[in-house]
């Protein structure tokens, strides 16, 4: 007897997965595509297509009734929550922790230096061959605040730790310790918001943070803040965001927006002091290995019947 296994990219490009004959898994490639590599009921273990939405991920699930695991390729489960419900009881949802730390962190601190050294207006003043010289704000003696402390808020303080800021705070969903410091519940955002410099949003998107970031929190920021969302575009409240920014009091930098792809035509496009780049945290040459590698990885401990890494919910 065989198991399928859907994967995302080719098996035989995946180093190390354990061998059919051994394992008795069954490889099938499907990325998304409209037809499905084999019937859905035979699947034990599911890779979900990377970056493809919604309607893709959840797209087989209802019919996947041998289905033992659930791999996102993204530190996110968001996408895949809506068809949770249709799957039977002991499935386990599995998430990249480990896959997307090193370039969310990247691109985190890009995004903080070129809004605050003024590299957007230093691009249009090269178009216009203007040479737009003064005096920028500098990310050194800067207060920090991580909202979202997990792997990835962790990899980004690790980043920022040679920037010379003065102090970093962070805050998570429940309070905790660790080796930088204290993290803060989310409670105390109102208290913390006011000192902060440069304010990042890297917590999941959950019904707790959904809209998170709205006109009370954004009022508490100071003038001049820098908020940057690495995190979900629903986390902030996008009517709100565009009020604050068009006073000039605060700046942003989003890799993610709401709605996404931000269309054609929307405010947020030309938002005085607001820098959008197009959700692409983790898609790096960074990825590749490390998503490979995790598959790899999650699979020899199924076939071994040895627990799985990175378990966020079992369905019950």
């Amino acid at each position: 007897m065989t198991a399928d296994v859907w994967l995302p990219f080719p098996a035989d490009e995946i180093e190390g997965l354990p061998a059919p004959a051994d394992s008795g898994l069954n490889y099938l490639f499907w990325d998304g595509g409209p037809d499905f590599p084999a019937d859905p009921a035979d699947c034990v273990f599911y890779a979900v297509p990377y970056m493809k939405g919604t309607e893709v991920a959840v797209r087989p699930l209802a019919a996947m009734t041998s289905v033992a695991v659930v791999q996102t390729l993204s530190a996110g489960i968001d996408h895949v929550e809506p068809g949770l419900g249709s799957l039977p009881a002991g499935v386990r949802l599995c998430n990249a922790k480990g896959v997307h730390e090193a370039s969310t962190a990247e691109l985190t601190i890009a995004l903080i230096l070129a809004s605050l050294r003024g590299i957007p207006g230093f691009v249009r003043g090269q178009d216009r061959e203007e040479w737009r010289s003064g005096f920028y704000p500098a990310l050194a003696d800067k207060s920090v605040l991580i909202v979202g402390y997990g792997s990835i808020g962790a990899a980004i303080e690790d980043r920022l730790a040679p920037f010379e800021c003065a102090r970093v705070a962070r805050v998570a969903r429940s309070a905790r310790a660790t080796e930088r410091g204290e993290v803060r519940a989310l409670a105390d955002l109102p208290a913390l918001l006011p000192d902060a410099d440069v304010v990042i949003l890297s917590t999941p998107l959950t019904e707790q943070t959904k809209g998170l970031v709205n006109a009370g929190f954004l009022a508490r920021m100071k003038d001049g803040a820098l908020l940057v969302n690495v995190a979900r575009g629903p986390v902030v409240d996008t009517k709100a965001l565009l009020a604050a920014v068009e006073t000039g009091r605060i700046t942003a930098a989003l890799d993610v927006t709401d709605p996404e792809p931000l269309p054609a035509g929307h405010p947020l496009w030309h938002s005085p002091g607001v820098l959008i780049s197009p959700h692409v945290g983790g898609s790096t040459s960074a990825f590749m290995p490390r998503a490979k590698r995790l598959l790899a990885g999650q699979l020899s401990r199924f076939a071994a019947k040895e627990p799985l890494r990175n378990v966020v919910l079992t369905t019950g």
